[in-house]
């Protein structure tokens, strides 16, 4: 009885499952092994001549396509070989690769067609890992393409990004053979882009005036669906007269409709580059959440409120800004700036490596060259040299400078797809395609350069004290110089020399009789003397950073930093 009830009392026993990882792992390597040695595939695949022969059980598991094809009525159902049309070979190669190992690669050459054959085969990850890599790969070089192959498959996250370069760059990709491809619902789609960066609307007008007369013949009839999207409101009297007596539009049998299109275009907005200015970004010499936007030329300075505290900044030829900030002795950040909302977003955090000794200098540099970051840490101690992955997100080692005495004051800038260190006795070079640095011809002229900025293929240098300008060719491998000052003013402390405009600009700390002030100049090319532009207003009392390498400089939408203030 006491048995009974011990049995009858006794705690219940609950199912469980157990889930075996390595089970997962194993059966797909060992399908993966079958298919390699050949055995018990029941299928062939034939896509352009070419002969894949596969398990119809994998296939039909991995792909909805093939589980209707070979589990229907089909006559590929019962056939031993299938012949798939419209496939790439090479690429339905990578796609039987994914699909008995698990692991995809895709390249820029092949996306869009692995893209096509992944719809056919509706592979979804396949399918959607190509959208991915395109979108985080859209670059001007080839945001056109991109966007027509985007636009017949109605990838959207695709064509975003790609209308959101075009928009950026739409004056170079306007002139390109590419942009004459266009139909004529993306050509409007364009158009119409609320981020399109023009500085005047005469730009569009002129980019659809190529695009008809690419094909007039058969253009020319969509000239009264086009010309709506653009802003003759934005035109000057003298522009709208010049385009209603252009012959596009005076041989056009339908002329009498397009001039009412011109005549009546309602108010709109203005675009997003008609309000731009160039300007150069000054960091705070101690911490303040203060930074400057200037264009001394035009007399315009923007104080602005972020929450950061920099160590260098760079701008790319898409206009992209990023600075280095300060996050601890051990890290900085990676942060890109948004041009509409007038903010920082952060990008990566950058390890430092090496420990950073608070009683020497170090010196942060960022640096790129053809849309990749470089970030150079010069201390007492080590040099620190990476270059950014944006796919990853992360900072990978590249090759150090060949110098054991580098020092904090050395000059280092881009210039003509290299990276340049100008330390007290060598010129160093850096190829980023070879991941290699060599060394160039160091100056007579000077004993050291303490700053640098590229203008075009050349870089020009200074000394400490600014009683020399240097030009270093990179091309040719050779110094010549230009004046320093001409006994205007004295006492420089320090100086930074950046480009605006097209015009060699200099901020020099120096003194009054009572306070140090710190003056702009410019360099006049014609005279050979460099001119006082003017004085830098100060920001909380405190002065701006001339220890800092460069300033960043961009094109920037006024209307969005004005209003963020």
């Amino acid at each position: 009885m006491a048995a009974a009830d011990q049995e009858t009392h006794a705690r219940p026993v609950r199912p469980r499952s157990y889930k075996n990882k390595s089970h997962q792992r194993g059966f797909l390597g060992a399908v993966g092994d079958l298919q390699k040695d050949g055995v018990l595939q029941d299928v062939v695949l034939e896509v352009e001549g070419r002969r894949f022969p596969c398990h119809r059980l994998v296939l039909s598991a991995t792909s909805p396509y093939f589980r209707a094809m070979f589990t229907s009525d089909m006559a590929e159902s019962r056939q031993e070989t299938v012949l798939l049309q419209g496939l790439d070979a090479d690429v339905l190669k990578e796609i039987l690769s994914y699909i008995y190992s698990g692991t995809l690669h895709v390249s820029l050459d092949s996306v869009q067609h692995m893209y096509h054959a992944a719809d056919l085969l509706q592979l979804d990850y396949v399918r959607d890992s190509c959208s991915s890599y395109m979108t985080r790969n859209v670059e001007r070089s080839n945001c056109v393409d991109l966007y027509k192959f985007a636009d017949v498959f109605s990838v959207k996250i695709v064509m975003k990004a790609c209308l959101q370069s075009i928009a950026r760059n739409f004056t170079e990709i306007a002139s390109s053979e590419e942009f004459c491809s266009l139909s004529v619902n993306q050509l409007t789609e364009i158009l119409s882009h609320e981020e399109l960066d023009v500085e005047e609307e005469t730009a569009v007008w002129e980019a659809v005036v190529r695009w008809v007369q690419h094909n007039k013949e058969d253009r020319l009839q969509h000239l009264p669906i086009i010309l709506p999207h653009i802003r003759f409101n934005l035109l000057t009297p003298y522009n709208m007269v010049t385009i209603l007596d252009h012959p596009l539009v005076r041989e056009d049998p339908g002329r009498s409709a397009i001039r009412n299109v011109v005549k009546e275009a309602s108010n709109q907005k203005r675009r997003l580059g008609t309000d731009t200015l160039e300007m150069a970004l000054l960091f705070p010499e101690r911490s303040t959440d203060e930074m400057l936007w200037i264009n001394p030329g035009e007399d315009k300075y923007i104080k602005c409120q972020y929450d950061l505290s920099p160590l260098a900044g760079t701008v790319t030829r898409d206009n992209d800004i990023y600075i280095l900030a300060e996050a601890s002795q051990r890290n900085c950040v990676l942060f890109k700036y948004n041009h509409v909302q007038n903010t920082w977003e952060r990008m990566s955090k950058v390890p430092r490596v090496v420990v950073i000794d608070p009683h020497y200098p170090e010196t942060d540099y960022l640096l790129e060259i053809d849309g990749h970051l470089f970030h150079l840490l010069v201390t007492n101690s080590a040099v620190v040299f990476k270059k950014y992955n944006h796919l990853t997100n992360k900072w990978h080692d590249c090759s150090r400078p060949p110098h054991e005495r580098l020092s904090t004051t050395d000059a280092v800038v881009s210039c003509n797809d290299r990276i340049y260190i100008f330390t007290q006795t060598d010129v160093l070079s850096y190829d980023p395609r070879e991941d290699q640095w060599c060394r160039k011809a160091p100056s007579d002229y000077i004993h050291q350069v303490y700053n640098a900025v590229a203008m075009g293929t050349e870089i020009f240098c200074t000394d400490l004290l600014f009683e020399k300008t240097l030009v270093y060719d990179t091309e040719a491998d050779s110094w010549s110089e230009l004046s320093g000052w001409q006994d205007t003013i004295h006492g420089i402390e320090n100086i930074t020399v950046f480009v605006l405009k097209n015009k060699l600009h200099a901020v020099v700390d120096s003194w009054d009789e009572i306070n140090k002030i710190q003056l702009v100049f410019v360099y006049d090319w014609d005279e050979d003397v460099w001119t006082e532009l003017a004085t830098l207003p100060r920001t909380s009392g405190r002065d701006w950073d001339m220890f800092r390498p460069t300033f960043p400089v961009g094109r920037m939408y006024l209307p969005h930093l004005n209003a963020s203030q």
